[in-house]
């Protein structure tokens, strides 16, 4: 059986206002900056992802996120890149579940998320869900 493929399409005008698949357009504040968008795309997959897998086990989810990405030249080659990235998340369940289930089901958001799958550097993930502080981790890389 063949894998299911996405394609997205971003048309970017000169003057920045971007388009997507067609429509759209968004106009980007000067002060974002394409890390920003790489930090925001990082956080709302992230948030998909758990909202997908919360829907799937019969509960609702609501939430915010913030994030943080470091770039600076790489030890390994020299290059600037994306080193450190740290997101953070303030979750809530309903019904409220254990334990056991929060920690599946952030597993499944932070493993199903395509853009921190993507990334070189293994995101930090922090998760505060329903007012318990679930330890933070670093997803592999």
């Amino acid at each position: 059986m063949a894998a299911k493929e996405f394609t997205y399409e971003v048309r970017l005008e000169d003057g920045g206002a971007m388009l997507a698949d067609g429509s759209g357009p968004i106009e980007a504040p000067e002060a974002w900056k394409p890390d920003h968008f790489l930090v925001a795309a990082l956080l709302t997959c992230t948030l998909e992802s758990l909202r997908y897998h919360v829907e799937r086990a019969g509960l609702e989810a609501s939430g915010r996120g913030e994030g943080h990405a470091l770039v600076t030249k790489r030890e390994a080659d020299e290059r600037y890149a994306v080193v450190e990235v740290v997101v953070s998340y303030e979750i809530a369940l309903e019904p409220d579940p254990g334990e056991e289930q929060i920690a599946e089901l952030l597993m499944k958001a932070e493993r199903d998320c395509f853009v921190g799958a993507s990334l070189t550097v293994g995101p930090e993930y922090r998760w505060n869900v329903n007012g318990r502080v679930v330890s933070a981790r670093a997803a592999p890389s």
